[in-house]
C-alpha cells in the first residue's frame, strides 16, 4: 500500500485479501453504465456459502462531464497520480463507448455464478467487511436529476464537490467547509455500503445501472454496511451476481443525486437459500429484502414515491404475515405503531422506501 496526505491507498491486489477468492477490477471485464443478464458469462464461478473479496471502483472522477480524466480530476484537489485507482485510469482511457444518459454512470464488478442457484431460491449477500480504497470521494449534482431539478445547481455544468477523509480518536470522516474555498468546517460520521448489488435479470437486454428493481441493482439502502445481509429473488441459473457503486456515507433520500461516492474493497458471502426455505422464512419476496442484526428490511420501488411507499407497505404486511403468521390487520396496525418506513433515494428515476421492523419486537 501506498500512503498519501490523508491516508492509505489499495491498489488492485495490494493489502489484505479475506475472502476465498479474489476478484479484482479488471478493465475488461467490468460493465460500465449497464448491469448484467442471462446471456453474460460469469466471470467468477463460487460454491454458495464461499466469499468473495471484489474490488469495486466509484465512477465519480471517471464521466465525460468530470473530464474523463481521474488523474487530472482527482489532481486538481491536490491527489497525487499514484493516490489514484488504477483501473479508474485504464477504464477512462481504454476508449470505450460511454455517455451519460443512454448509459448509467456507474462502473460494476461481475457477474459472480453462485453453484446451484436457480430461479426462485434467493441469494443471500453478506457484507462481511468493508476497506476504503482511496481516502477521499466525490458528491455531485447534475441538471435534471437530484431532489430539486431546475433550483440546484444553481449555474450551468455538474457540480462536484471533492470531500477527503480524516481521522481522530473519535473516528472516521468526512469534511466539507461552509463556503466555497473554505476551511473544513462540517465533519460528518462514514458508513461505508455498497449502493449496487443484483443479480443478474432474465432475458437478453442488460438493465440501465440507475432505476433498481425486482433485480436489485442500484437500491442504495445505507443500512447494508458490515454485518447486513440483502435477500435477492434470483432470476438466472447460476444468479449472476455483480455489485459496485461503493459509498462512504450517505443520508436517507440522497437528494443531490450522489452521496460520498468512493471506492471499496468488500467481502461477501454468497449464498443460496433454496426456494421452499426462502418462502417459509419471508414468503414469496417480489423484490429485495435486507436484514441486519436489529432489522428486517422489507422494500418498496416505483417512479412514483406514493406508490413505493405503497409498495413497501405491503412487502411488509407479506413478510410479518409469512414470518410470524400474524393477521394482516394486526400487522398494518403494529407497522403503523412501531416502524420507520425510510426513503432510501429519490434520485434513481425509480425512487425508494425501506422499512425497519425491529425483530426484537417478535422475540428475536
Amino acid at each position: 500500500m501506498t500512503t498519501c496526505m490523508t491516508g492509505p491507498v489499495l491498489q488492485r491486489g495490494e493489502g489484505e485479501i479475506e475472502g476465498n477468492h479474489y476478484l479484482p477490477a479488471t478493465v475488461d471485464e467490468l460493465f460500465w453504465g449497464h448491469l448484467p443478464c442471462a446471456t453474460d458469462a460469469p466471470v467468477l464461478s463460487v460454491a454458495s456459502g464461499e466469499t468473495v473479496t471484489v474490488d469495486t471502483v466509484s465512477h465519480e472522477g471517471l464521466l465525460a462531464d468530470q473530464g474523463r480524466d481521474p488523474v487530472s480530476f482527482f489532481g486538481g484537489h491536490g491527489v497525487a497520480a499514484e493516490q489514484v485507482l488504477a483501473e479508474a485510469v485504464e477504464l477512462t482511457a481504454s476508449g470505450r463507448p460511454h455517455t451519460l444518459g443512454p448509459d448509467g454512470p456507474h462502473v460494476v464488478t461481475g457477474p459472480v455464478e453462485v453453484r446451484g442457484a436457480r430461479p426462485g431460491d434467493l441469494l443471500a449477500v453478506t457484507v462481511q467487511r468493508l476497506d476504503r480504497r482511496v481516502p477521499y470521494g466525490v458528491i455531485s449534482n447534475r441538471h435534471g436529476r437530484g431532489a430539486l431539478p431546475g433550483e440546484l445547481p444553481a449555474g450551468p455544468g455538474t457540480v462536484s464537490v471533492f470531500c477527503p477523509v480524516r481521522s481522530d480518536a473519535g473516528g472516521d470522516f468526512g469534511v466539507l467547509p461552509l463556503v466555497e474555498g473554505g476551511p473544513d468546517a462540517v465533519r460528518f460520521p462514514l458508513s461505508p455500503f455498497l449502493g449496487i448489488m443484483g443479480v443478474a435479470a432474465a432475458g437478453a437486454q442488460r438493465p440501465h445501472s440507475v432505476p433498481p428493481g425486482p433485480h436489485g441493482g442500484n437500491i442504495d439502502i445505507n443500512l447494508l454496511v458490515e454485518g447486513s445481509t440483502l435477500y435477492l429473488p434470483v432470476q438466472v441459473p447460476g444468479a449472476g451476481f455483480y455489485t459496485g457503486d461503493p459509498h462512504f456515507a450517505q443520508g436517507d433520500g440522497e437528494v443531490s443525486l450522489t452521496a460520498l461516492e468512493a471506492s471499496l474493497r468488500a467481502t461477501l458471502r454468497l449464498e443460496v437459500v433454496p426456494a421452499a426455505e426462502a418462502s417459509e422464512r419471508f414468503g414469496e419476496l417480489a423484490g429485495p429484502l435486507a436484514e441486519t442484526s436489529e432489522y428486517l428490511v422489507p422494500t418498496g420501488m416505483d417512479p412514483d414515491l406514493d406508490v413505493a411507499m405503497a409498495n413497501c407497505v405491503r412487502a411488509a404486511l407479506a413478510l410479518l404475515q409469512a414470518r410470524y403468521g400474524m393477521d394482516r390487520h394486526l400487522a398494518y396496525a403494529y407497522l403503523s405503531a412501531a416502524t420507520d418506513f425510510d426513503i432510501s433515494q429519490v434520485v434513481d428515476l425509480v425512487k425508494g422506501v425501506h422499512a425497519r421492523i425491529r425483530k426484537a419486537d417478535f422475540g428475536g
